[in-house]
């Protein structure tokens, strides 16, 4: 193979035109793909190595490549290396400085492999470590919540459904409910490493290669479990990236709900939480305002995960097999979720570390509503033999009468009681004590005190 003389394209023999500045720099992912430099001299080492133990190349030429490519590695890192929008990506730029290093051994590299397998070995290593680095952070945050919960099995609040008072629950229990979804998001991530475990590097093109490579061995080094089994669909196939765009944009979604219900219970109107100085900002005209701009900030930034995500699909929806240049705009989808997601947990981390609730207010939101309505009606089932149907329609005679009257269900005497049903007993009482009502939820998966503390302790042994 001749030297890349006077820095010219790889292809210049072929193409003896230059490519208009416009083409270049549409062309050209230099900028975004410049990510993988690490997976991609990682996957060239490896291939170097298998072409030389199959007796495809040499043992000088293999070591002077991977010295030339462990000194490539150094100037990235150091800051030193210099990428030319000319060669389009990394593999190219490295490829061309690869050439100036160690002189027409260089060729050698691409040998029995194409870009097309190339970029595909790279990018599900990267993903593959950006999927376990965020199921490390959703670790960190689920160990928040759990610190929050141990703090507030007692503590009190109403339960909502269509935002209306309901039931009473702990508020313990209600932000268990969170490490139950980052618990979901977190098993979605690690379900997609299956995807990512098949061995694209060896496909070349699309029809695989003449030369006799070992695609199990670059799997072993590469940390795949497997080659991939059909050629074409590997060099086609970005299902993996469109679950992680996917996996991400629950956990979005997850991060938003979480957000909208800090940002309601901070509002005036419920005043359930206290957020810290720490992460509000102010008015530049009200001088009194405190807004939780942060929480607004991960609301909205699950937009973007989603639109990252449909962008995807879109592309990929009218492409026949197998490599067409529409693809070259999954790195940096895959790259912006990524950043953006990192940055979402973190800072809801930072937020529930830096916010209180207001259990005063917790319990005085739950003793309206008429929110122990339900253990009335149960309470009726369970003790004067009545169907569910008509103790509902005696619960609801008792809370219509309570409202008319301006008195809460605790407020309300047996005397009172006894005129809609005869048949109650002074031990009717205590249905309407808010803690006996959270308490009497033990069935599986209930707000009880003592069911909050079993899940604590089962979520906490959870790796």
């Amino acid at each position: 193979m001749a030297k890349n003389k006077n820095n010219q394209t790889i292809w210049n023999t072929r193409i003896q035109k230059k490519g208009s500045a416009l083409f270049q720099k549409v062309g050209s992912s230099i900028e975004i793909d410049k990510n993988l430099y690490k997976q991609d001299i990682e996957g060239s080492r490896v291939h170097v190595e298998m072409l030389f133990r199959q007796k495809i190349i040499s043992f000088k030429i293999k070591n002077k490549i991977i010295y030339g490519l462990n000194r490539i590695e150094n100037e990235i890192k150091k800051k030193k290396f210099i990428y030319d929008q000319k060669y389009e990506d990394i593999h190219m730029n490295i490829e061309k400085r690869l050439f100036e290093i160690i002189g027409d051994e260089a060729g050698y590299v691409h040998t029995a492999r194409s870009r097309n397998d190339q970029v595909i070995t790279d990018f599900k290593i990267w993903i593959r470590l950006a999927t376990k680095d965020i199921n490390k952070n959703l670790d960190k945050l689920i160990k928040t919540i759990l610190k929050i919960a141990q703090k507030n099995i007692q503590t009190i609040m109403p339960g909502f459904t269509h935002l209306k008072n309901a039931q009473a629950v702990s508020f313990a229990h209600y932000m268990l409910a969170y490490v139950e979804m980052f618990k979901r998001d977190k098993s979605r991530f690690k379900y997609n490493l299956e995807n990512l475990s098949e061995n694209p590097l060896g496909v070349a093109a699309l029809t695989g290669t003449s030369f006799n490579i070992d695609r199990y061995f670059t799997s072993k080094k590469l940390g795949f479990k497997k080659p991939t089994n059909n050629s074409i669909d590997t060099v086609a196939d970005r299902d993996f990236v469109l679950d992680f765009l996917f996996s991400a944009s629950v956990c979005s979604l997850h991060i938003s709900r979480i957000a909208e219900e800090l940002i309601i219970w901070n509002s005036d109107g419920f005043g359930l939480i206290n957020l810290s100085d720490k992460i509000v900002t102010g008015s530049s005209i009200m001088p009194q305002k405190k807004n939780p701009d942060l929480l607004e900030y991960l609301r909205g930034k699950s937009g973007n995960s989603f639109g990252n995500l449909f962008s995807m699909l879109t592309i990929l929806k009218g492409l026949p097999l197998s490599y067409f240049k529409d693809l070259q705009d999954d790195k940096d989808l895959v790259f912006k979720t990524n950043q953006s997601l990192k940055n979402c947990i973190s800072i809801l981390n930072e937020v529930l570390n830096n916010f209180s609730p207001n259990k005063k207010k917790m319990l005085e939101l739950a003793e309206t509503g008429y929110i122990t309505a339900t253990d009335l009606a149960d309470y009726l089932v369970k003790n004067h033999d009545m169907s569910f149907r008509r103790a509902y329609q005696v619960t609801s005679s008792i809370v219509n009468f309570a409202e008319k009257n301006k008195k809460k269900l605790h407020e309300l005497n047996l005397k009172e009681l006894k005129k809609i049903e005869p048949m109650l007993t002074s031990d009717v009482i205590k249905v309407f004590d808010l803690k006996y009502s959270v308490n009497s939820k033990k069935s599986f998966g209930g707000t009880s005190f003592e069911n909050i503390k079993k899940m604590i302790t089962k979520y906490k042994k959870i790796k």
